[in-house]
């Protein structure tokens, strides 16, 4: 931990439970849906919900609109950009805030998020957390080609840190493309598998998508910093 410079953490999944979000949304979705159909927005909430638990998740409207006989072509647009222009209300996991503050003490902080860029906004000022970090990226903001696990964001945060790669680490959930980046940068890495997480059954695809080490919550984050093994230039 004493010879870190800098600590990248990841937004969703890793600083607040992204179901919130998904919930948070639906509901959004749900009473607009009321307002033009006179559906129920509770059932509709069950529904969606039920849908998304189901592995519809990159279509769960559609699969919505379908159980109903609905026409994507009326509804399938507004439902998605109420659900992505919907202020959200999350809240950060459990000592999040507290952890942030302690290890601001010790190093600079940075962030690292994919996602479209007025959501990604949207979730980092309702969470509150804005203030600790000193380096901010949102992928989006460079181009969708630049999104995990391409290099630019990492080195675009590790210049705004003033960090050399091999004295920063990148916190993160989802080893599909969260660690490929940073690894590729240098950046030592640690993911954080929450129960709770929308990966938290997603294994490495291979060695190379791999975090060095894995934790279960924010809790352990201290005590995996100084296991980390210290790594030369």
């Amino acid at each position: 931990m004493a010879e870190l410079q800098a600590i990248v953490f990841d937004l969703d999944d890793t600083l607040y439970p992204e179901r919130q979000y998904v919930a948070s949304g639906f509901g959004a979705v749900s009473r607009w849906v009321e307002d033009r159909t006179g559906t129920s927005s509770k059932t509709t909430f069950v529904e969606l919900q039920d849908l998304f638990d189901a592995e519809s998740r990159s279509h769960t409207f559609d699969a919505w609109l379908n159980l109903h006989g609905l026409e994507p072509a009326r509804f399938l647009g507004s439902m998605i950009q109420i659900y992505r222009g919907h202020d959200p209300v999350i809240r950060p996991f459990d000592g999040a805030e507290r952890l942030l503050q302690s290890l601001h003490e010790r190093c600079r902080l940075g962030l690292v998020s994919d996602g479209a860029l007025e959501v990604q906004k949207r979730k980092l000022e309702a969470l509150g957390l804005r203030q600790h970090f000193d380096s901010i990226i949102f992928s989006d903001e460079l181009g969708r080609r630049f999104w995990k696990p391409s290099t630019v964001p990492f080195s675009n945060v590790l210049s705004g840190l003033g960090s050399p790669p091999y004295l920063a680490v990148y916190i993160a959930d989802n080893p599909a493309k969260d660690f490929l980046g940073a690894k590729e940068v240098g950046m030592r890495t640690i993911r954080c598998r929450h129960p709770q997480g929308l990966h938290f059954e997603v294994d490495p695809p291979s060695s190379t998508h791999a975090a060095e080490l894995e934790i279960r919550s924010l809790s352990e984050i201290i005590g995996a910093l100084e296991h980390l093994e210290p790594m030369g230039r």
